[in-house]
């Protein structure tokens, strides 16, 4: 019996340049919570990120958010039930070593909070206006007045290049994931880290969880899920790791 349904976001329930969630994704949350079952988005996105692209059923959701570096549990002001953070040392070197590369911008997460030291504006309208972050800029990473839970590359010739490139050396100090386009993320959590604790919290088996995604950083909560779904559209090595794919998530809660 499914209990918990955790699910990533970017490609997988907003596509292409998609802004808002569809209004049948908000009816299938709300069905499913009248039986019962729990509804957790999973996403490099933060926090008040989430909320918002989840307003209409936002005080009742469960959240992973950063790559599971924190779950917040439900209500008007969720309370932090698990946070996975970085050292500190560590990390502010990552990020240096990130604004000095060419192409890539830096942006340092907190909380609930998204650390900018930018070189061109466009990525403080990038990561407010569009993805819908809480926005700081900062002048050196130095300045952030927080644990830091992750540190992203924003690259512009794409992410894939930095993966195999000079930032490759990290992969041994934190986890390194696709996050999609651009954005290459190092965490100390994973999706798979943030799924375990919240359910050890929920006293959920993990054989009592479906999941969804799309792409290489939803791979460990995939692998951990009882039921596990990819996205007809992924890349062709994800597709073959997961038998089960679908175009449509609402589609599959539908079936619940």
């Amino acid at each position: 019996m499914i209990k918990l349904i955790a699910c990533d976001i970017d490609g997988t329930l907003l596509k292409g340049g998609d802004k808002a969630i569809d209004n049948a994704v908000f009816h299938e949350i709300t069905r499913l919570q009248g039986l019962g079952i729990l509804f957790c988005p999973a996403s490099g996105r933060q926090y008040s990120s989430l909320r918002k692209l989840f307003a209409p059923v936002a005080d009742s959701l469960y959240y992973l958010c950063d790559n599971g570096a924190v779950v917040f549990g439900p209500g008007s002001h969720g309370e932090i039930l698990t946070k996975t953070a970085m050292d500190q040392r560590s990390a502010l070197r990552l990020s240096r070593e990130i604004m000095a590369a060419g192409n890539c911008e830096v942006m340092i997460s907190g909380v609930d909070t998204s650390y900018l030291c930018p070189k061109h504006s466009d990525i403080v309208e990038l990561v407010r206006d569009f993805v819908g972050n809480n926005v700081s800029v900062i002048a050196c990473p130095e300045d952030i007045p927080e644990e830091i839970i992750k540190v992203s590359a924003y690259c512009r010739h794409g992410a894939r290049e930095e993966e195999h490139g000079a930032l490759s050396c990290w992969k041994d100090t934190f986890h390194m994931a696709l996050g999609g386009g651009p954005w290459l993320d190092f965490t100390i959590a994973d999706k798979g880290i943030g799924l375990k604790n919240l359910c050890d919290v929920l006293q959920i088996n993990l054989d009592e969880v479906m999941a969804f995604g799309d792409n290489y950083n939803d791979v460990p909560m995939l692998e951990l899920a009882g039921t596990a779904y990819i996205m007809d559209d992924a890349a062709p090595p994800l597709r073959r790791m997961f038998p089960k794919h679908c175009s449509k998530v609402e589609e599959v809660l539908a079936r619940l």
